[in-house]
């Protein structure tokens, strides 16, 4: 059995070089960036007008001018109006060039429109208003995003305005989840009295359809020889294996051996830790990972978050996470010789510090307590009372 920091040292050890692919920029969310994203062109590309009204020269005001004729109507693409005369002013939209001949922009708000004239109706006026200069925002060649950064809405439409059609992202691995057991049924059957629905497998789906994975599933019954089968052409086609129960020490807990047999070399077998304790991991020659999770479904839930996809975000390049900590706001114990995940609900208090309030379930089993919450605090071996104010590190999984 290993501790829950040689565990991890152990997955992090496991490095794999999934390379880049080329995908269509609107299909780039929540994938890692594996290239550099620079402007263009100029941001803006033009002296970009940002408010309806009027375009002037400054200098009209200067020499007492307040009252303008109007020469045109300028909208958002269209070719700019040149001002010939200082009296004279040009109706401008929100998005439109500023001609060369004007220097500042008057809302609508300011002003009154009547028989082709412009009468001011405010002396607060500056010189320059209302305009998004040229480059402001970025030079044509400035860096915007870096390699391992994650592709959200906004870079998304930075990418749609630099004409990024295509952009190079991360290759994601390719992944199937196993769960096992005969007293599992379809999420469609009916279960007998002693059956339940499968679930951990559509959790660890929707998981990794965060992150972008796509995930095949499979489920294996309580039988050696389909479950040796199974398992061999899983470790032929994918790169990464999540099982979710069978690993235990029952008696149809066949799965650690039937991998033993199909040359995938156990790193470890039995984390000290609560939930999750009988976590099997290992791999074959070819280095295809097996995450093997004890059944229960908190269990389950917690290594992904502190096992796997911290080992996924190292893989695919992804920007490291900022490792986060939080303030336990009762007092708990928990004798046992094994590191605790505690459920707990965060919340800041009113010095904005981050508070974790334990809401305990009833075991590893009772998923709908995970609702409820929205991370595990994780409390260290050496202890067994834990006092309200201590700092423990913390994984969220809901925000």
């Amino acid at each position: 059995m290993v501790s829950v920091e040689e565990a991890e040292q152990i997955i992090l050890a496991q490095t794999i070089d999934f390379g880049a692919e080329s995908v269509p920029f609107e299909q780039a969310l929540g994938r890692v960036l594996a290239e550099e994203i620079r402007a263009d062109r100029d941001l803006p590309p033009f002296n970009r007008v940002t408010m309806d009204g009027i375009a002037i020269n400054y200098q009209s005001l200067t020499d007492g001018i307040n009252t303008f004729k109007i020469k045109g109507t300028q909208a958002a693409g269209d070719d700019p109006i040149q001002l010939s005369v200082l009296d004279e002013c040009i109706e401008i939209m929100t998005g439109a060039a500023l001609p060369d001949t004007a220097d500042t922009i008057i809302r609508y708000e300011d002003v009154e429109l009547r028989a082709g004239l412009a009468t001011l109706t405010t002396d607060e006026i500056k010189q320059g208003q209302n305009i998004h200069y040229k480059g402001r925002d970025k030079k044509q060649g400035d860096l915007v995003a870096e390699p391992g950064c994650t592709v959200d809405a906004t870079l998304i439409g930075f990418l749609a305005s630099v004409g990024k059609s295509q952009v190079l992202v991360r290759k994601l691995p390719k992944v199937v989840i196993l769960s096992s057991g005969d007293e599992l049924v379809e999420v469609s059957d009916t279960p007998t009295p002693y059956q339940i629905r499968r679930s951990n497998n559509y959790t660890i789906k929707a998981l990794l359809y965060i992150y972008g994975i796509g995930a095949d599933m499979l489920h294996l019954p309580d039988h050696q020889e389909t479950i040796n089968t199974e398992l061999k052409a899983c470790l032929d086609n994918y790169d990464i294996i999540l099982l979710s129960g069978g690993v235990s020490m029952g008696k149809f807990d066949f799965i650690p051996n039937e991998l033993k047999k199909l040359g995938v070399a156990q790193l470890f077998h039995k984390v000290q830790q609560r939930p999750g304790k009988p976590f099997w991991f290992g791999k074959n020659e070819q280095n295809t990972l097996v995450f093997a999770f004890p059944g229960n479904p908190v269990a389950t839930f917690m290594c992904m978050h502190r096992y796997f996809i911290p080992w996924l975000l190292k893989n695919i390049n992804a920007t490291e996470k900022t490792t986060e900590y939080a303030i336990l706001d009762n007092d708990y114990r928990f004798q046992l010789p094994l590191t605790c995940f505690l459920q707990v609900r965060l919340y800041y208090n009113g010095n904005c510090q981050l508070m974790a309030k334990p809401i305990e379930g009833n075991g590893s089993g009772d998923f709908a307590n995970l609702i409820d919450t929205d991370a595990f605090l994780e409390m260290p071996i050496q202890e067994a009372d834990f006092k309200s104010g201590e700092v423990f590190k913390v994984w969220r999984f809901s925000v």
